[in-house]
């Protein structure tokens, strides 16, 4: 976080200058740059489960709705395990809000959030974390009661079912074009099921395919379609 003595340090400096025009807009700049670090906030979501596909990964994403993905995800049974190098992406505004907002209905995972309960099947460890300027969180579950955390963890692995794909169809379309169209199908039916998270964090690879002339008509119309879905 940018440091206020460092700020002023600055513009005290910029006031010894003759030209004292010059002040009065690096002093907005600087406040409005340590306003908006200070409004800056960040919610993770990490999932361990051994046995699934990829059986860790992790997501961040800021309030701004720019977000990293990395996963161990696997093309087949036979591949090697993904780049670990993080994916970058960006969700939809109304994705975006809807988590941040059950963010705080969760109380920013303050508290116990697991059910505690020993009678229930193991889904996997999960992790939320949330941290800005007033709170630096962390909450580790198997199930939790509580509808928000519900329906957070639903977003979060419907979005890292989406990345998935993003990170198949990038593969496809450089090195095995005639194989988008089945992920493109199986993408077109999630969607219409309710069993994908946010399109629009794979935009651009579905733009990239749309554009591609090398790429089979019938897999462009459905990239067509699919970004036409994105952010809705």
């Amino acid at each position: 976080m940018c440091s206020w003595a460092f700020l002023f340090g600055i513009i005290f400096w910029m006031s010894s200058l003759r030209n004292r025009a010059l002040v009065l807009p690096v002093v907005l700049f600087l406040s409005t740059f340590a306003h908006s670090q200070n409004n800056s906030a960040t919610v993770g979501f990490t999932l361990d489960f051994q046995g699934a596909n990829p059986s860790h990964y992790e997501i961040s994403i800021a309030s701004d709705g720019r977000g990293s993905y990395s996963s161990n995800g696997q093309l087949n049974q036979q591949s090697e395990p993904a780049d670990p190098a993080p994916l970058q992406f960006t969700i939809s505004d109304s994705v975006r809000t809807q988590i941040f907002d059950l963010v705080k209905k969760s109380r920013y995972f303050s508290g116990k959030i697991d059910s505690g309960r020993k009678n229930i099947a193991n889904t996997g460890n999960k992790v939320f974390t949330y941290k800005d300027a007033g709170h630096n969180s962390q909450a580790t579950f198997n199930y939790s009661p509580v509808p928000a955390i519900q329906e957070l963890t639903s977003i979060f692995q419907g979005l890292s079912t989406t990345l998935e794909f993003g990170r198949r169809l990038t593969y496809f379309r450089k090195y095995e074009k005639l194989a988008l169209d089945d992920d493109l199908k199986r993408i077109e039916q999630m969607q219409r099921e309710n069993n994908l998270g946010d399109l629009q964090a794979i935009s651009p690879v579905l733009q990239g395919i749309a554009d591609d002339r090398s790429v089979m008509n019938v897999s462009r119309a459905r990239a067509l379609r699919l970004l036409a879905l994105a952010g809705k």
